[in-house]
């Protein structure tokens, strides 16, 4: 039987990758009770970075900086589902995003970038993938990302 998420994602021609495995001294994802907390996600595309190195407002533009978020809420959705065993309609919502934005002195639109997740979350979950959230821009970010998105999300 078909989940119903799956079934969704399917619908939309999403295709959720492979849990990655963590760059440093830390684990993907921690669950504590109902909550699980997804360790910050970066743009890695099978399990490479190849591309999205650089700010926005330079390198990228806003809309570009939204397809980087998108990435990362897409690394985010992989270790959801793993630390759910595979069955993500074990999500009950999506309860907040951390977003950072590696961009230039004066550029303002945070939130309009990680849109490009929180976007995603509501596509997939619809009501459930609504969540509390910041959107922060910064100097640097590790390897020079342009976007790094965490997260924290209720399961049963």
């Amino acid at each position: 039987m078909t989940s119903q998420i799956d079934a969704r994602l399917k619908e939309l021609g999403i295709t959720i990758p492979a849990a990655s495995a963590p760059a440093a001294n830390y684990v993907p994802f921690v669950k504590t009770g109902d909550l699980v907390f997804v360790s910050g996600q970066v743009p890695f595309v099978d399990g490479k970075l190849t591309a999205w190195q650089g700010k926005v407002g330079k390198e990228f533009t806003t809309e570009e900086g939204q397809a980087c978020a998108r990435i990362c809420a897409l690394n985010i959705l992989s270790h959801v589902k793993a630390a759910c065993e595979g069955d993500l309609d074990r999500v009950v919502r999506c309860v907040k995003l951390s977003g950072f934005v590696n961009c230039i002195d004066g550029f303002g639109e945070q939130p309009k970038v990680i849109n490009g997740a929180s976007d995603l979350m509501v596509e997939v979950f619809g009501d459930k993938g609504r969540h509390a959230r910041f959107a922060v821009g910064t100097n640097a970010l590790p390897m020079n990302v342009a976007v790094e998105i965490d997260a924290v999300f209720e399961i049963r």
